[in-house]
């Protein structure tokens, strides 16, 4: 175990991401955060429906506060999670998707994603996204398995995760709420894309 923790702190790899993340695919392109995402955020933060297929509820605080609070996550960061904006090629921000929860013992992560912008839903932007992340995690971290919770009812995500190398493993109760647990292993995911290769 002691080796393991010695090389996860001098392997040239990391759990927390350190460079700037820049990731183009052919219609997403996945950037850091920044201030002009604010009023987006925003907006999506106070829809309804989108805080129903997060299993939220909206905020109700003011833009101003929330304002406040945004321009603090974007200064200070996180060590226990990567926050992402979803661009289209066009460069318009349609969404946004994250991993969280780090953990270095178990090299392991929560992934999260919404396309806000309803206007890009069903078109397959956000299944793209996923797989840019996981190429990115895959590659650039020590995370050895991401995992998520989509609500059972939401076919739709349930699908996109499942094009995207997601394995369904059981139905979970939180917060009033009935999720499937999904998860993928980083040698699944090579073995995914060596295959994608010999096509």
């Amino acid at each position: 175990m002691l080796k393991r923790v010695v090389d996860w702190l001098l392997g040239s790899k990391s759990i927390v991401p350190k460079n700037r993340v820049f990731l183009k695919g052919e219609r997403v392109i996945l950037r850091e955060k920044n201030i002009k995402d604010l009023s987006d955020d925003y907006r999506w933060r106070t829809d309804p429906e989108l805080s129903e297929l997060d299993a939220t509820t909206p905020i109700h605080i003011s833009f101003d506060d929330f304002s406040r609070q945004f321009h603090e996550e974007i200064f200070y960061g996180s060590l226990s999670s990567k926050r992402l904006s979803i661009d289209n090629i066009a460069r318009n921000h349609i969404g946004n998707c994250m991993f969280y929860g780090f953990d270095s013992y178990r090299e392991q992560a929560e992934l999260g994603i919404m396309i806000g912008d309803k206007n890009y839903w069903s078109e397959g932007y956000g299944t793209e996204a996923v797989k840019l992340m996981l190429d990115y995690i895959f590659s650039e971290t020590n995370l050895k398995r991401i995992y998520l919770h989509t609500l059972h009812w939401n076919e739709r995500a349930r699908k996109s995760f499942s094009k995207c190398g997601f394995k369904e493993i059981r139905q979970i109760k939180k917060g009033g709420y009935d999720f499937i647990l999904m998860e993928i292993f980083k040698q699944s995911w090579k073995e995914q894309k060596d295959a994608e290769h010999l096509q």
